[in-house]
């Protein structure tokens, strides 16, 4: 596949084929994803995979946590507390889109809800894969993270398989750091579901646009 290809074709997905994915394929993609750059090469990724037995597991705690109510400290901010538009305005774009796809009107709050509690099963992938990083990096190797996983997520569609990025994780540190025996100088940064995409599931249907070039680029010379 060409690069740009990949690029246009990769979105996320949020329902999966219940067909398993090659360990040794997963293992292969992984370890090429770490030609991704990173600030003087620090390489400040950490990657757990989870699948089969395992990922059941815990999904099976993760009902549990889900069903009790059980909060925990996010590991970080997700969002700034006063995000500003245009940022704002596209997050609040975004889920309008998919919550219309799925047929889910605004003021039915329990419905919304339950799906967004489906992050928590990955969607029904057979697959996951957990980012760590060391507590003492900072932004700078935070972007170095989001280059690995791009060119990860890249390097799936490439393979036929489709993913969803899942930043929510980190309202659950405790949990998964837990479950994975994550060293304690170590923090949660994200998540992600890995699988083969559903067509038939109508979340999958959105195609989310992006501000047009002249919002956000110039171009001096």
């Amino acid at each position: 596949m060409e690069v740009a290809q990949a690029v246009a074709s990769r979105r996320s997905v949020r329902g999966f084929l219940d067909r398993p994915v090659d360990p040794a394929l997963l293992r292969a993609l992984v370890e090429k994803a770490a030609r991704a750059p990173s600030g003087g090469n620090v390489q400040p990724w950490h990657v757990d995979v989870v699948g089969g037995e395992s990922l059941a597991a815990l999904k099976a705690v993760m009902r549990e946590r889900l069903a009790a109510g059980a909060a925990e400290t996010p590991a970080y901010a997700i969002y700034p507390p006063a995000l500003t538009a245009p940022y704002r305005d596209r997050r609040f774009a975004v889920g309008e889109q998919m919550y219309a796809h799925i047929g889910i009107p605004r003021e039915d709050k329990a419905a919304r809800r339950a799906w967004f509690a489906r992050n928590f099963q990955f969607f029904g992938a057979p697959a996951a894969l957990f980012c760590t990083v060391d507590r003492q990096m900072g932004p700078p190797q935070w972007s170095d993270l989001g280059m690995y996983l791009q060119t990860l997520m890249l390097l799936l569609v490439d393979a036929g398989l489709s993913c969803c990025p899942q930043e929510c994780w980190a309202v659950y540190p405790d949990t998964i750091t837990g479950f994975l025996g994550t060293p304690a100088d170590r923090m949660l940064f994200s998540g992600m579901a890995i699988g083969y995409e559903d067509p038939s599931v109508p979340a999958n249907a959105l195609r989310t646009g992006r501000a047009p070039l002249e919002e956000w680029a110039r171009f001096r010379w």
